[in-house]
């Protein structure tokens, strides 16, 4: 009923003398993103009902369903081949067997050593050999460890075998498999569900990587396990051992989904612009423990739902953009920017033919450790990389319409935080489109935790920056030329 009643008021005050002017006027239609629609839609997508949104769940499914609905409702057109859902596989691995044995001594899973699912390949390593190592990376670092077994000992209460930075190291040097000691054996059944990935196929092998008990290191090293335990290893050391690693995984591709709906452009269509958020959040815990995800990223998502309303308002009135404009909400953010990553790579219209990318992660709430006023402002990010038209069209029209305060705080590549880097937009400017990030920078206590609720968002706040972003798109997807291309990305050292 509302957009049937808004678009019916839009033409009529479309009629008359005031026709031209008025039609001008993307105040009209940015108006049309309220607050109380927002509060809407969000309490459905961060709802106890998507069950937090995880990337290849039943949850992510359920909020793409939803935004594919409020897509078609508007009128919105699908992308080429008629789908509104870009489709691509995640894969995940699960440990369905593992041994090992010292010199035909067979120990115990989980009682006196544990796999590491997401790194380890299935297959059968056996060794004659085993290289003591002290946890020092410069002693690693010039060491002879190709194809070799190492072991080393690790704290008690180690979360990960070892850290990352050590099993990179590790992997450069060609080592074949690590054995981390810790003493908390023997342990829990670990989850036997390794990490989800998008890659089936792997640029790289990583060492196989075991915990083992101090038993299992004192049947490989005999005398010298003290030294082990001591880390008092200068050098490393050679032992004999017959030592067999074996791990058996399967693996299963689980389906996620990019969902994308266009407002067709006129005398420019095949010209794009692309307004985009995450919608995909961090899942649950057992059965009870949600991750509702609403300021991240779903404040974000029902910005960009009612930004498509908002054009298809638009549209109905005669004022449709001449570019047209992709919506389009990604998942797998939170994995590692998959979503957005596997769009750039399988893009659905031309990269080289898409004037810009608007991303919107994280607009609902305030970081409260911002000088100054809390209650009126937004990060950008990017708005000075890959064009130099970006920044005037943007401070342009918050000067004109939002008047918000425009923080580049986190707008530095080189900043700690690495903002630049952590959203889809990133994977959009690695292509050479350019990109404006939109960012709340709420890092605090609630933070990908469970207590990101809808009912700490700050409605009106995230009314006036969804607006923002709104009437930059209007200017962009309106104006004569594409934005030129004429400044550097910077690159992602990850």
């Amino acid at each position: 009923m509302k957009r049937l009643f808004l678009a019916t008021a839009l033409l009529a005050s479309l009629a008359g003398g005031a026709q031209k002017k008025a039609a001008n006027n993307p105040k009209l239609f940015a108006a049309t993103i309220t607050a109380a629609d927002l509060k809407k839609h969000l309490y459905i997508i961060a709802g106890p009902e998507m069950e937090g949104r995880e990337t290849a769940t039943a949850g992510q499914r359920k909020a793409a369903a939803y935004i594919e609905n409020h897509f078609r409702q508007l009128g919105l057109e699908p992308a080429p081949g008629g789908s509104y859902q870009q489709e691509f596989q995640v894969y995940q691995d699960s440990l369905t067997g593992a041994r090992l044995e010292v010199n035909g001594q067979s120990f115990a899973i989980d009682k006196e050593f544990s796999p590491v699912t997401s790194a380890n390949i299935s297959g059968t390593f056996r060794f004659s050999e085993v290289v003591l190592l002290p946890s020092d990376t410069t002693v690693v670092k010039n060491a002879d460890l190709t194809g070799r077994l190492v072991i080393m000992y690790g704290p008690a209460n180690m979360g990960r075998i070892v850290s990352s930075t050590l099993i990179n190291t590790l992997r450069a040097k060609g080592v074949a498999a690590v054995l981390t000691t810790a003493g908390n054996f023997p342990r829990n059944a670990g989850n036997r569900t390794g990490a989800q990935s998008i890659y089936s196929f792997r640029r790289t092998i990583a060492p196989q990587q075991y915990a083992v008990s101090e038993g299992v290191a004192r049947a490989i090293t005999g005398a010298d396990f003290d030294s082990l335990k001591a880390n008092s290893l200068t050098a490393p050391k050679v032992v004999m051992a017959n030592v067999l690693l074996e791990t058996q995984k399967s693996t299963r591709a689980l389906p996620s989904t990019n969902v994308l709906g266009v407002v067709s452009g006129s005398d420019l269509k095949d010209e794009y612009l692309f307004v985009t958020a995450h919608y995909d959040h961090l899942g649950k815990r057992g059965d009870s423990v949600i991750y509702y995800g609403a300021d991240d990223d779903g404040s974000g998502t029902v910005g960009v739902l009612e930004m498509a309303e908002a054009f298809m308002l638009a549209k109905k009135a005669g004022r449709g953009p001449r570019r047209s404009i992709v919506f389009m909400a990604v998942s797998g953010e939170e994995k590692g920017l998959w979503g957005s990553e596997y769009y750039s790579e399988h893009p659905l219209f031309p990269l080289e033919k898409t004037t810009a990318d608007l991303n919107i992660d994280m607009i609902g709430r305030s970081d409260e450790k911002r000088p100054g006023d809390t209650t009126n402002y937004i990060y950008i990010v990017g708005d000075d990389k890959v064009s130099s038209e970006l920044k005037p069209i943007s401070e342009a029209a918050n000067n004109q319409y939002t008047k918000l305060e425009l923080d580049y705080k986190f707008n530095d590549p080189a900043d700690p935080n690495r903002i630049y880097f952590r959203s889809d937009h990133y994977n959009f400017a690695r292509k050479g489109v350019p990109i404006i990030f939109y960012y709340d920078g709420m890092l605090g206590a609630d933070y990908h935790k469970p207590t990101d609720t809808p009912d700490k968002i700050n409605y009106p706040l995230a009314a006036r920056r969804a607006q923002l972003v709104f009437y930059t798109a209007w200017e962009m997807a309106n104006r004569n030329a594409m934005l030129k291309r004429d400044l550097g990305i910077p690159k992602s050292q990850r």
